[in-house]
């Protein structure tokens, strides 16, 4: 029997494990070197080691064998059946059409059985069988084109088309339910038609259009079984039974979250995308020329995106069945398409009037940049732009310059750009967002497991028992993975811990929510860690094999007693107690964890005290287990792969370390900097100090998202010369020398990373408008000037440079891509698919064990007083992303979220003398806004939460630029806050 821990299998009673007797943990014994865990030939530093065939250190129990196929007999043939296929199923395998309404043979989707209209024979059998649900068995005989069947098919459609309006002006004339009345030949009924609802036009995406319903029951699965949002139910009773929204209230006003999961499955059109109909007559006018499959360019889950393309204009999206969304979409990936027609889209070179100085308070209207910029052609912006560089880097010297890369572009921009700034500046001062957002995760999992990605993808958690999420929101932040999470405890019956000072959607789904006090998330942590070692319920031949330092931690955390903590973080003893031993007993745990964990001058702490957890527990390395930082953006994880970074070169190796510098400049063909760069708000501090001069910003927008606006501005406005790359005149771009146009993500070609370790390629949809460049080109362009000799060809060669020095990479090729779609690294062979699960046999560090670090309390850098007696924290809404630059050009996600607002208590909303919808104003000791006040129970008794999305109430003007002192990550989910109410006043930042 092996002993290496089982990448894929059956769970096992953690009590096997600790059987009596010495057992073989799979790793090696106490006081010898364990075999490294990797090396950079297997992808290590990316991931870890890729064991061929592993099996159980957890799974000691034989498998079970597959059950056997059946043998029937359909249509006269001998076929057979798999384990739990459906006679539709086989027959649709061997080409043979049977007709269905309301089956949706796609994931997530259960046979329901209720049209009655893909009934078949069963020789034997007195009446008809529903053979979307019905499996075969052993000698069954099927028919599925008698008389018998066929004329019941018949009357079903005709009894369902007596209700339908006309064909010809119908809501969708090409809908799957007159395909299959076309199959059947039936074009019109014999039966009147019913009294039927009239149409609810409320939402500003969608269509609902109940004429038209056979109450299949497709959209109530799609909303209550695989989305789990549970919005959409049947209502009343006999012929006045209807579909309705929560209590039969109109969509746009109900708690619908505009996921579109319902349209995409209705087959009548009964359910529509508004851009689809005529808005006088609600007819459908709107047929795509094409569509293109790509990926949907927010969040880090990596959707893929079927577009549909009409006079070369995108004019909706569906989910495709992606590896990573299963056909799944949010409001965004399904309604935020439009930003990349915006008439703000920035379609020439632009070069700032001599006569316009600089200004830390500028303010530059996108429609109308001519007061402060003129046109330009490419020659005269790229001359004008390399040249302010050159002059910076000869006058001032290298480490005068420095550059914002992006995680909105691909990998292959985010390594192009890099290598840029360490070639053509001559200095590490490049950074990205993920220093605004995982970066004090990723400082610790590189510490302790010498690798920055996630251990499993976000659907283990489909073979949990338990599930912690903490410090996120993932139905706001990750809507698509948060329906895993839903799915996971809703049909699988895993036990979900949430832990966040705000409840949230996931909190209902929830067995237990810790409401822990902002701030003291080590304070609970460490209790938990108490408990697990003091009963013993750690995993002592898991410790023992594959990790080092617990006797530290052991010695360290005694104190962190649950009674001690209690009155630290705000959770009882007892409840902590009751977590802790539920985590560390489970067959399998997993932990995902967001910014309300990284965002601290403690986040690096918080995520220490989380993999110690894992690693003392060894709820890593197996099916349903494992450490996952939900990433923020949609290649946030590829760009820190790509060497976005200004301390590490691709794939994590140190920029410090003479060996790996000598690879690099031997490959590159040019001596580099010895010396780690700037970090995001460090590079601001230069700028003050006067130390940086120059700067290029591409795809990002400082001016929005980095701490303490007031202060970021002002550095902007400094710089002797500033280009910025982007789709539109954001505000960074108020204070550019030069403006650069570039290409949206439906407009590129590239490959993105998301959140699991999976690679996953894009294809242009649209073309860029006007004369806007691809951003691989503009770079390329900018370093050519800079003296650099590029002349690559496009995407794909830069990726198979890339494939070249990151060992990561090793057995994906740009082909193996555009062939398979999606690749999860690390990859063992060409052939072989990639590991969802890593670490199962050992951490790619010297030892091949993983380091635990015990964590102290430490307070928040600016605790409430009397002056400032709240505290602010900053997130996102689920309609919109980031900055906001892209999602507030997109017509229904701003239409669905217009407004600035901030989220309080009803109690506080009261004592502040306030009504839901009233203006306040919002101070911290950097700056004050005013914005409106919504009233949201979800938020705890002194807490603000506010979005940082919007330009005319910006949250960062407020929060804290203090950082932690590992990750360089500023403090954005606590600072000190003051709300008064205001009534009358325009909303305006101050």
């Amino acid at each position: 029997m092996s002993n290496a821990p089982e990448q894929h299998g059956d769970k096992t009673e953690k009590s096997e494990i600790r059987a009596d007797g010495l057992q073989d943990a799979g790793g090696p014994a106490q006081g010898s070197k364990p075999e490294a865990g990797g090396s950079y030939s297997q992808g290590a530093k990316a991931g870890g080691q890729a064991a061929p065939e592993p099996s159980g250190l957890h799974d000691l129990t034989e498998r079970p064998t597959a059950p056997a196929t059946i043998a029937f007999e359909l249509d006269g043939q001998q076929v057979e059946a798999g384990p739990g296929e459906t006679i539709w199923a086989v027959a649709k395998r061997l080409g043979t059409h049977i007709p269905h309404l309301c089956h949706k043979p796609e994931p997530g989707y259960r046979p329901d059985g209720n049209c009655r209209a893909c009934m078949v024979e069963i020789e034997g059998e007195r009446v008809l069988a529903a053979s979307c649900k019905r499996t075969p068995g052993v000698g069954m005989k099927v028919k599925t084109a008698t008389e018998r069947a066929t004329k019941a098919r018949a009357m079903v459609l005709e009894l369902l088309v007596a209700d339908q309006p006309e064909r010809e002006t119908s809501h969708d004339p090409t809908s799957h339910f007159w395909v299959q009345a076309d199959f059947l030949d039936v074009s019109e009924s014999r039966f009147p038609a019913a009294e039927r609802w009239t149409g609810d036009f409320t939402h500003p995406a969608m269509s609902v259009n109940l004429d038209a319903c056979i109450q299949c029951n497709l959209c109530v699965r799609a909303c209550r079984e695989v989305q789990v949002n549970d919005v959409i139910g049947m209502a009343y009773r006999s012929a006045g039974t209807k579909v309705v929204f929560d209590f039969d209230d109109p969509m746009g006003g109900s708690t619908c979250v505009a996921c579109g999961e319902c349209v995409q499955a209705c087959p009548t059109g009964a359910l529509m995308p508004s851009a689809y109909l005529d808005a006088e007559h609600n007819t459908r006018t709107v047929y795509p020329d094409r569509e293109v499959t790509s990926l949907c360019p927010y969040c880090g889950v990596g959707c893929q995106v079927s577009y549909k393309v009409k006079d070369e204009k995108i004019v909706y999206a569906e989910g495709v069945n992606g590896p990573a969304n299963h056909n799944r979409l949010c409001v965004k990936g399904r309604f935020g398409f439009d930003y990349v027609h915006h008439p703000h889209r920035l379609t020439a070179p632009l070069i700032r009037l001599d006569n316009v100085k600089k200004d830390a308070n500028d303010q530059v209207d996108p429609a109308n940049p001519w007061t402060h910029f003129r046109e330009a052609t490419w020659e005269e912006a790229l001359d004008r732009a390399a040249g302010g560089l050159k002059t910076v880097r000869d006058t001032h010297g290298p480490k005068a310059l420095a550059g914002f890369g992006s995680a909105k572009g691909s990998n292959e921009e985010a390594y192009l750009f890099q290598k840029l700034v360490r070639l053509g500046f001559g200095s590490n001062n490049v950074d990205h967002c993920t220093r605004l957002c995982h970066a004090s995760s990723v400082a610790a999992l590189m510490e302790g497991l010498n690798s920055g990605a996630v251990s499993a993808p976000f659907s283990a958690a489909l073979d949990a028992e338990v599930i912690i999420v903490i410090g996120a929101n993932p139905t706001v932040n990750h809507p698509v993975a948060a329906t895993f999470l839903k799915n996971a405890v809703k049909q699988r019956g895993a036990k979900l811990i949430v832990m966040d000072p705000r409840r949230q959607v996931l909190s209902r789904h929830a067995y237990k929510h810790l409401a822990f006090k902002p701030g003291s998330d080590v304070a609970m942590l460490n209790a938990m860690l108490n408990v697990i070692i003091e009963e013993r319920l750690y995993d002592e031949q898991y410790i023992a094999g594959y990790t080092e330092n617990f006797e530290l931690l052991k010695e360290k955390i005694v104190e962190f007693t649950p009674e001690k903590m209690a009155s630290v973080c705000g959770i009882d003893a007892e409840t902590l107690r009751e977590v802790a031993r539920l985590y560390a007993r489970a067959k399998s745990s997993i932990i995902f964890w967001g910014m309300g964990i990284s965002q601290h001058v403690h986040g690096t702490d918080n995520s220490r005290c989380l993999i110690a957890l894992a690693l003392v527990t060894g709820q890593i390395g197996r099916p349903g287990t494992g450490l996952h930082p939900l990433r923020g953006q949609n290649n946030v994880q590829g760009a820190s792969d790509a060497g976005l970074i200004p301390m590490v070169y691709p794939d994590y190796q140190s920029v410090e370390k003479a060996a790996v510098r000598e690879m690099f400049e031997e490959f590159w063909g040019q001596k580099l900097d010895p010396q780690r760069g700037l970090t995001v708000v460090e590079i601001m501090r230069a700028i003050h100090a006067g130390e940086i001069k120059g700067m290029f910003v591409e795809g990002e927008n400082p001016a929005m998202s980095d701490p303490d606006l007031n202060h970021a501005r002002h550095a902007l406005a400094m710089l002797d010369h500033l280009v910025v790359q982007d789709l539109f005149l954001t505000e960074t771009a108020f204070h550019a020398d030069v403006v650069l146009p570039a290409s949206a993500f439906a407009e590129k070609a590239g490959t993105f990373t998301n959140t699991d370790r999976r690679v996953q390629i894009s294809q242009p949809v649209v073309s860029p408008p006007g004369d806007a460049r691809q951003d691989w080109w503009i770079i390329q362009e900018l370093g050519k000037r800079l003296g650099l000799p590029w002349n690559y060809g496009g995407p794909a060669d830069i990726f198979r440079e890339m494939a070249m020095v990151m060992p990561s990479f090793n057995n994906i090729t740009w082909e193996r891509l555009e062939r398979e779609g999606a690749v999860t690294y690390p990859v063992d062979a060409p052939d072989k698919p990639g590991n969802e699960i890593i670490f199962y046999a050992g951490f790619p560090t010297e030892s091949g064990r993983a380091k635990i670090v015990p964590a102290a309390v430490v307070p928040p850098d600016e605790l409430p007083d009397d002056d400032y007696p709240m505290v602010l924290s900053t997130g996102r809404v689920l309609e919109h992303w980031h900055t906001g630059s892209m999602t507030r050009r997109a017509g229904v996600l701003d239409a669905l979220e217009p407004e600035a607002v901030a989220f309080m208590a009803p109690k506080e909303l009261y004592r502040l003398g306030l009504e839901p919808g009233d203006t306040m104003k919002l101070e911290t000791r950097r700056g004050a806004v005013h914005l409106k006040v919504r009233s949201d129970r979800d938020v705890p008794v002194g807490m603000i939460f506010m979005p940082f999305c919007y330009a005319e109430a910006a949250a960062n003007l407020l929060t804290n630029p203090a950082l932690d002192p590992m990750g360089k990550i500023p403090e954005f989910k606590f600072c000190a806050a003051r709300a008064t109410a205001v009534h009358a006043t325009p909303m305006a930042a101050e």
